[in-house]
Parts: structure tokens; sequence; C-alpha cells
């Protein structure tokens, strides 16, 4: 399958994403909100925008050009200096990237009066200094990082512009988009600033994995053509409003160009953290510490599973919070029809009441909660069936940190 891209430009590589991995039987890795997650196949169909909507017609039927004049100039082209040692870049390839630092190019959109801008953390990340150009004006303004948070890939901006040059954009509701609605993009794809593409909402609740190896949920996918260099920019509902941030793309191994398929974080996730980015820099994350597959019933005959659906808990992270409320993984291995997995670990039934069906659903719990929340665990252990309270920690840094423990 082929791994989406984030949609960061340079001089010298677009960076490579890491991606969705299919395995069978649905076994997928997780530890709380770290998965990664399949993808499932999408039929795309290209939609130009031409019904009028009422609130955005004003007697002409291009709904684009209307969102793109009134939302353009809330769009930045965004410049960022990365210097040589800290350039983590992959080549296109999957080896690293020779030292070389550069120009890291994207994009983002104003939204507030105050200066605020949102963009993805990987185009801002490690920067000695990030240039601002607002609009269709060529006049470069300084910015520096308020926030980040690289477990959605969500960085806050603060740009010394002058208030008549600050044009924010409404926040949408994500929750509310379904597939087929109509989207548009604004952005800066290789550079190309003030660009204008459009499309649908191919589909909902997608996964994708951060640059921290963690999973975001209730991705917006969509086939409005984005590329190396939209990363940050807003994928804009036919009301002008801000529903998602154009993120990743999936380029079918032969490039890193669009080919209808692009991930945008819903727009619901990131208001839920622009208050902390604000405030302190920084984005909390509630963890669970497991790694486990989804249940179904082929793999429930395979290995003589009393259950049919569930999550079957493979590894418990050390001293994490499943760890410490006797959450138990697998003691034996075994290979699957080439999949090689943990047998003998505790299955995951119920989460607070609720029956899942697979990971997915305990990764969206969890991403839903905060650290110190409380979920409750219905879980099969040898024949028997227990509940279990497990109080969620605070998310390591990273997967590497996670597993290192």
């Amino acid at each position: 399958m082929n791994k989406p891209r984030r949609l960061l430009r340079t001089p010298f590589v677009s960076a490579l994403l890491g991606g969705a991995i299919v395995a069978a039987f649905g076994w997928i890795a997780i530890a709380a909100g770290w998965i990664q997650s399949e993808g499932g196949s999408t039929i795309t169909v290209a939609a130009p925008l031409s019904a009028p909507v009422a609130s955005k017609s004003d007697g002409d039927t291009n709904i684009v050009n209307q969102i793109y004049r009134e939302d353009g100039d809330g769009v930045a082209f965004i410049e960022s200096e990365v210097p040589a040692q800290q350039s983590q870049s992959l080549s296109p390839f999957g080896q690293p990237e020779s030292e070389g630092g550069g120009t890291a190019t994207g994009s983002g959109f104003v939204i507030d009066t105050e200066g605020h801008l949102l963009t993805n953390n990987h185009v801002v990340e490690g920067a000695d200094s990030i240039q601002v150009k607002l609009g269709s004006s060529d006049t470069t303004y300084e910015a520096k990082v308020v926030g980040a948070d690289p477990a959605t890939d969500l960085a806050m901006l603060d740009v010394e512009a002058p208030a008549d040059q600050l044009h924010p954009l409404t926040l949408g509701k994500s929750a509310q988009m379904e597939v087929g609605d109509p989207v548009v993009a604004i952005g800066n794809p290789f550079g190309l600033d003030r660009t204008v593409t459009s499309g649908i909402v191919s589909a909902l609740q997608r996964q994708i994995e951060a640059p921290d190896g963690f999973s975001i949920t209730n991705v917006i996918q969509t086939d409005a053509a984005i590329n190396p260099g939209n990363s940050g920019g807003p994928l804009i509902n036919v009301d002008g409003e801000v529903i998602g941030i154009n993120s990743q793309i999936a380029t079918g191994g032969g490039g890193n160009g669009n080919v209808g398929i692009g991930f945008a974080i819903p727009i619901d996730t990131v208001r839920s953290e622009i208050h902390q980015l604000e405030t302190t820099g920084e984005v909390e994350h509630a963890f669970l510490g497991i790694s486990g597959g989804t249940i179904t019933p082929e793999l429930a005959k395979a290995i003589n599973l009393p259950v049919e659906e569930g999550v079957i808990v493979q590894t418990v992270v050390k001293g994490g919070p499943a760890d410490k409320a006797g959450i138990e993984g697998g003691s034996t291995s075994a290979t699957i029809d080439g999949a090689k997995v943990s047998l003998g670990g505790d299955v995951i039934t119920e989460v607070n009441g609720k029956k899942v069906a697979g990971m997915d659903e305990i990764v969206e719990i969890v991403n839903a909660a905060e650290p110190g929340d409380e979920i409750e665990l219905k879980i099969l252990r040898d024949g028997s069936t227990k509940t279990t309270t497990v109080t969620l920690g605070d998310r390591p840094d990273s997967v590497e940190e996670q597993n290192s423990e």
C-alpha cells in the first residue's frame, strides 16, 4: 500500500511521510493514540464546485471564485530556513537525506486579528527563521512559533503584521461534513503561491500517522488537488469556513504529486488545541500504553478465540497506565497468514460499557480523553471475564521514546 506524504516542499527533498500499513487479519500497531491503520479503498470522483449556495452566491454561480476572493487574503505563504544540523528529511526512497538544510515552503492561514496563524508542525519544525507572506501581498513578515503539537502535526505562529493585513478565516465544524460535500483548497503547491483547487470530501474518519509516530483520527480524505507545499493550508467548505488543514497525500508510489488522495486534519481536532497552544505552547494527550490487534471472525477461528470482535492485546508498555492496571500482553509468538502476532494476551471487548469492534475505536476513545481520565475496560482472560479501570497517563513525545522506556 502506498505511503501518504507530508506536503512539505524543499529544494532538497519532498519529505517522506509515515503511512498506512495493512496487515493480515487487520493487525495494527497501537499505543493509545499510536496507530498505523489500514486506509481501506475509496473511489474518488472529481467534482467541480458549481452549485450556488445562498450565503455565497450573490447572483454568481462560481463558488470557487467567491471563496477564493473572500478567503484568499487570509492564506499565508510560509518559508522556513532549516539549518543543516537539524535536517531530518528522508529521501523519496526512505534513506536519510544529506545534512544540507535549506528552505522549506508551506502554507498556513490567519485565525485572528492578533497575528496568529495555523500551519502544520512539519512546515516549521527545527527552523532557524520563518518568513510569511499574506494573501496576494509580496511583503514578507517575520514569524515565530507560539506552540506546536507533533502528535497532530499542528503549529501556531505569531506574525508581526499590521492589523489591516490580517484577514482571519472562519473555522467551521468538520463533524458536519459528509462524503460528497464540495471543498476548496488554497495554498502554495511546489512554491506556486495563491493556488486554488476544488473537489469533494472523498471519505471521512480516516487515520493517518503523525510525524511523531502516533495517529491522527477522524481525518478528512479529499480529491481536491493538493501537493507538496500545500501543507498547513486550509480545506474550505462552500460557506467559506475552514473544515480541515491539508497535511498529507498518497502518491501512488510513482512520485510526490497529487493522485486524488489527500488528507486534512479535521478542524474540530484543531479547535480543541488552539487554547493550549496559545497559552502553554504544547498540547497534552492521553496515553493508554498497549499495542494490539483487531479481532476478525477469521482471526477468532484461526486462534480459537471465544469472541469474533474486539481487541487482543499484543504488548503492554512497562510502567504505563495499562501495565499499572494489570492489563496483560501476549506471551507466545505465532505467524498467521504471514503476519507475526503475540498470543495469550487479554482480549478487550468493551470500553466504558460499550462494545468495541476494533482498535480504531479504542484509539478514538483515548484520543478524545485527557491525561488523568479513567476508562473502564472489560476483558477476557483465560476464559473468564473481568472489568478493570485504567487511569490514562501523558503520552510520550514519540513512539520511539515510548518504545525505549
